[in-house]
């Protein structure tokens, strides 16, 4: 039966369209989302550890990284880099320094895997692989985090506030979206676990 012409129900098809589409739309763009800042990630580490070569402070009288240890020599007037075992006498271990580097340069590592399985993921519907991405958001996460903070033990004596360069800013707002990244990989597939049980109502 027919009202005015239009099929009966036409209107209640329309808006069940929209509401499907709604929240497909969300998820593709929380998925973007979600993908844009893992590249971003990507980029501060690439930004902080190759191209500033791993330096937290980089200054004409002190250079101090995870590769660069220079201190200013007042009777040569100029920077002097030290080695092993003049940084061991100086307070930072051997051990502990390559912990450091091992954290930061791993979480680098651990976080190019993320965005294939995030890919595979979302193509496949396979929630495996979604959690293996954020298994390797949580790596990443906990290497950066006892990489910088254990780089940071042994050197806070030579470094200031004031003297960070941008590559500890860097890292430091890597390790805040690496943060970011595992919540959302957390709730993601829950919400679209109650979308297909709403869909199925």
């Amino acid at each position: 039966m027919t009202v005015g012409g239009a099929p009966e129900g036409g209107p209640a098809k329309g808006q069940e369209t929209m509401t499907v589409l709604r929240p497909r739309r969300g998820k593709q763009l929380l998925f973007l989302g979600i993908m844009t800042v893992t590249v971003a990630v990507i980029f501060l580490l690439f930004y902080a550890l190759l191209w500033k070569a791993g330096n937290l402070v980089d200054s004409p009288n002190l250079r101090i990284g995870f590769y660069n240890f220079c201190l200013w020599n007042e009777g040569t007037g100029s920077l002097q880099c030290r080695q092993f075992p003049e940084l061991e006498a100086l307070g930072v271990p051997r051990v502990g320094l390559a912990l450091a580097r091992l954290g930061v340069y791993g979480a680098l590592v651990f976080t190019l895997f993320v965005p294939l399985p995030l890919f595979l993921a979302w193509c496949n519907s396979n929630e495996a692989e979604w959690r293996l991405a954020g298994g390797f958001l949580a790596t990443s996460s906990v290497l950066l985090a006892s990489g910088l903070g254990l780089f940071l033990t042994y050197t806070w004596k030579w470094i200031r506030l004031s003297l960070l360069e941008p590559g500890f800013l860097a890292l430091g707002t890597a390790q805040a979206l690496l943060l970011l990244l595992l919540m959302a990989t957390c709730v993601f597939p829950q919400r679209a676990e109650d979308k297909v049980k709403l869909d199925s109502c």
